[in-house]
């Protein structure tokens, strides 16, 4: 049975009142159904998987992955060879990536399900601690797996290209950025996922007025 990021009427009206451009695109899109993983390892693999590649790529992976191993445990990871990682369409070094945290996990050196007791910045640095992951990997673990109401990630291009898009901005600096991050707290991850939808086309009309166009989603 699928699962969906929770959002209640609360939060769409609260951002509707607070970005009138945005409660365009929400009253044209209505609900969103933006599938997370509840496993954390799991969640924490996908989102290693899917840096640095386009929506696409990264759902051609998983599902690569999804079909031969069944299950994506530390156990299997850790047990899987290198090579046979590669062959799913991972580069050596996200291999490696995955290998060394399901080795912390199963060595017992970072306990996964700690993360549900710590707070968002608490998430970021615990998880930044390991080899090739960054302020992105965690933030999208905080969404698509942990639910946590208020994620809006600067590392995320589609996020970006949403945000030029509803607001016809050519770019985003940090600064920018920011103003939109207040603007949308406490529910930066329901503004988040309305940013996806409209990058992903979810409104034909709407065009991306950026300098730079690229169909590459986010950092590390």
């Amino acid at each position: 049975m699928d699962t969906y990021f929770q959002y209640d009427e609360i939060a769409i009206e609260y951002l509707k009142k607070r970005d009138k451009r945005l409660a365009e695109v929400i009253e044209k899109i209505g609900k969103v159904k933006r599938p997370v993983i509840t496993d954390l390892f799991t969640a924490l693999i996908h989102s290693i998987v899917g840096q640095q590649i386009s929506t696409k790529a990264h759902q051609t992976v998983w599902a690569r992955m999804q079909n031969e191993l069944g299950e994506i445990t530390p156990l299997i990871m850790h047990d899987l060879p290198l090579d046979d990682l590669q062959r799913f369409g991972i580069t050596f070094k996200k291999a490696t990536y995955i290998k060394s945290v399901a080795q912390k996990i199963i060595a017992n050196e970072l306990d996964i399900n700690a993360l549900h007791t710590m707070s968002d910045e608490e998430v970021c640095a615990k998880l930044s601690e390991l080899d090739g992951v960054g302020a992105w990997t965690a933030e999208m673990l905080m969404l698509h797996s942990m639910q946590r109401p208020n994620i809006l990630s600067y590392g995320d291009l589609a996020i970006l290209r949403g945000l030029r898009m509803v607001h016809h901005h050519r770019t985003i600096d940090k600064a920018r950025f920011e103003r939109y991050r207040k603007r949308y707290a406490p529910y930066g991850s329901v503004a988040s996922i309305y940013l996806w939808a409209v990058s992903g086309g979810a409104i034909e009309e709407m065009k991306d007025y950026g300098i730079q166009k690229t169909k590459i989603k986010s950092g590390k």
